[in-house]
Formats: C-alpha cells, structure tokens, sequence
C-alpha cells in the first residue's frame, strides 16, 4: 500500500490542539464550573466563594495539563463516559484483554485473542520498532514479537510468551445486519484503558485498498490505534486504525474488519 492513502486520512491521531481550541475548551469548563457554583448558592446560602475558586483553579490546571494532546471536544466528556462504561463488569472484563504497546518512540493499543499471547495491533504502531513492549492491566509486562504483519490492511499479529492471559475468545468474521452500537476500548492520549462508544454507520472505501472499512461515530483520538471494536454481543469485528474527516458526518473513527486477519494469516488459519 502506498504512503499517499495516509494522506486523505484526518491527522487527528497525530495532531496537537491549536490555540483557539484551547481557549474554547478552557472558557467551556469554566462555565460548567461556574453554572455548577451558581447552583449549589441556590441549594447553600452559605456555600463559601473561595471553594468555587479552588475548584475551578483545580480543573483548570487539570485541563492544561492534557491539552498538548487532546482535540477539539472536552476531555471532560471523554473520561465521563469511559467512567460510565467502566461501572459494567462485562466491560470491565473486556479491559484486561486490551493491552498498551509501545515501541523506542510510539504508543497505541492492541489487544489478546488467545490465552497463550498472541495479540492483534496495527502495522503503524509497531512499524520500524526495534523493541516492543506489551503490558496488561493485571498481567504486567512483556516483550513481543512480530509474527505476521499486513500493511495492506495496517493489521499486525504479536505473540508474548505468557499462559492464561485475559483474552478476546469472540471473533465475529461475519457483521450482522444489527450490529450498530459498539464500543471500544484502548490507549488514547495520555490515558490507558479507555472505554468509548459509537455507532456503525456504514463502509467506505478509500484508494489504493482493497477492502471496505468500517465507519464509526465516536471520538477516536492518537493512542486508540489497535483498539477493538466490540458489538453489543460481546464480539470483537474490527480493528481501529484512524480517523477521517467527513462531509456529511464530520470526524469519524475507521476500523479494519477482523475477517481480512483471518484471511490473509497463516498462523490463525492453522
């Protein structure tokens, strides 16, 4: 695949906040604040103004502080519902078979798909890493190897040398007509194990690939390359590698299906 398809593709995995956004963003959670301390004086005649301050001081410290690497909607909503998500023990259970991957210079998210280690990402996230690093949530670290690696369909297959590890045991090679609500869970900006949800809303096509892909409604932000995509039945049917911007739908996430894996690799098809 040649290099020139990135080119059509949103830089939203890669791009920094510029300042117009920052100011919205800050001036945004600041109103929150104050319409919050407003209410609060309606409930507590007494509620002391210095509190308000500190809190609003406290969020925006807070804000700055993830700024450098977060877009263009809250990072508040964000986290909110990944919260939410997360107080689902099935969801819950997903988390701890997604895992960070990190090379000498790039970070992104991958996840397990069998018990003795061996684990989908994308090619992006581990191209021209010498070194590559997996870590679970309750497993700790290991080292990986490439065992496969597609960049036609930016996928690549990982093995760690463990036993018994959290995995992914659905892989849905066949969407449904009713697989439109899906949620998906990786690495994105400075956090790990993020939970976030959107909709199916269709297939595209872009040039110079052979394969549709998968349009997703959701926030899909740097670090989420690699995450997986899971139906309402629990099932993993892609993988998420970019973002794009579109006419008629604005920034959506785009997902390589997981039936191509099994199509192209030799290790799964043993």
């Amino acid at each position: 695949m040649e290099r020139k398809d990135w080119d059509i593709i949103d830089e939203d995995l890669y791009e920094e906040i510029d300042p117009e956004e920052m100011y919205e963003l800050v001036q945004i959670e600041r109103e929150k604040l104050l319409e919050k301390e407003r209410n609060e004086k309606k409930e507590k005649k007494s509620f002391p103004k210095w509190i308000g301050w500190l809190i609003a001081i406290a969020m925006f410290i807070q804000v700055i502080a993830i700024l450098p690497q977060t877009f263009s909607i809250p990072a508040i909503d964000f986290l909110t519902t990944s919260a939410k998500l997360l107080q689902d023990d099935t969801v819950q259970q997903y988390r701890k078979a997604v895992v960070v991957i990190e090379g000498e210079n790039n970070k992104g998210t991958g996840f397990a798909i069998s018990n003795d280690g061996y684990i989908l990402t994308n090619h992006h996230v581990i191209e021209e890493q010498q070194s590559i690093t997996v870590a679970f949530q309750s497993e700790g670290l290991y080292k990986a190897e490439v065992v496969e690696s597609f960049p036609d369909i930016d996928l690549a297959l990982l093995k760690v040398d463990g036993e018994e590890l959290p995995f992914f045991d659905k892989l849905n090679q066949q969407l449904e007509s009713d697989d439109k609500h899906v949620l998906f869970i990786g690495n994105p900006l400075r956090f790990n194990g993020i939970a976030n949800e959107g909709e199916l809303i269709g297939t595209t096509n872009l040039e110079n690939w052979d394969i549709p892909l998968y349009m997703i409604d959701a926030p899909v932000y740097r670090g989420n390359s690699g995450s997986p995509v899971v139906n309402e039945d629990g099932e993993v049917i892609a993988v998420i590698f970019a973002t794009q911007n579109r006419e008629e739908h604005g920034k959506i996430g785009l997902a390589v299906p997981i039936e191509y894996v099994f199509e192209v690799s030799k290790t799964l098809q043993e």
